[in-house]
């Protein structure tokens, strides 16, 4: 089955550490956690008493206790809630952790259940389910017993792109983020080989998409900018 700290390490590359970008809707963001969206998170309490201190953010970055509630708080909201611990194909798994973390739970759930529904032949494959986007029993038994989950996983891939040129196209001053969008769209395809030897730390600042679906900014560096 899969395992949450492949598809972790693989994410926490492209979530960074500290930020604060007047730019970003999230407002400030530790390790890709927004305060503006998750303010209740206890790693707050330590990033605010790190700021009196020397050293910030650097201090902050390499704090092993942010680290590691930043991964337990990934973990039960991103993981869990799709069981991914229940499917048998950590690919699939780390696509669509990452896309949860990028984009929503809501979307990675609708792109998900679209991607078991189009590659299904017709129910020979697996059965069709409900496109209602929340993972349950039937989605992961559905994705377990697909006789070819490579085809679910492109189709995520797929529907992940689709949703960042469609960004793009809105929004044309959007596209000096594409080379970094793009950098996550075979992200769990080149887990699978990478991910054995990840080390999970920040180097990047990061960014994610924003309840109303626009990008938000966490990047210093915008041409490499991702959600």
């Amino acid at each position: 089955m899969a395992d949450f700290k492949l598809a972790y390490a693989i994410t926490a590359r492209h979530e960074g550490g500290y930020a604060n970008s007047p730019h970003d809707t999230g407002g400030e963001t530790m390790l890709g956690v927004s305060r503006n969206n998750f303010a209740n998170w206890e790693g707050w309490e330590i990033v605010d008493a790190l700021k009196r201190q020397p050293g910030f953010p650097g201090t902050a970055n390499s704090n092993a206790a942010l680290k590691t509630l930043a991964a337990a708080f990934y973990k039960g909201t991103f993981w869990d809630v799709f069981r991914l611990d229940t499917v048998k194909h950590q690919g699939i798994a780390n696509e669509l952790f990452d896309t949860a973390v990028n984009m929503g739970v809501s979307r990675a759930a609708q792109f998900l259940q679209r991607a078991i529904n189009v590659t299904n032949n017709r129910g020979q494959y697996t059965v069709d389910i409900q496109q209602d986007g929340k993972v349950g029993p039937a989605t992961i038994n559905a994705l377990n017993k697909h006789a070819y989950p490579e085809m679910v996983l492109k189709v995520l891939n797929v529907l992940q792109g689709e949703f960042y040129v469609r960004l793009a196209e809105r929004n044309p001053t959007q596209e000096i983020f594409m080379r970094s969008w793009l950098s996550r769209v075979s992200l769990a395809l080149v887990g699978l080989v990478l991910c054995a030897s990840c080390t999970v730390y920040p180097p990047t600042q990061a960014g994610t998409i924003s309840k109303k679906g626009m990008p938000t900014v966490r990047d210093q560096h915008p041409e490499k900018r991702h959600f």
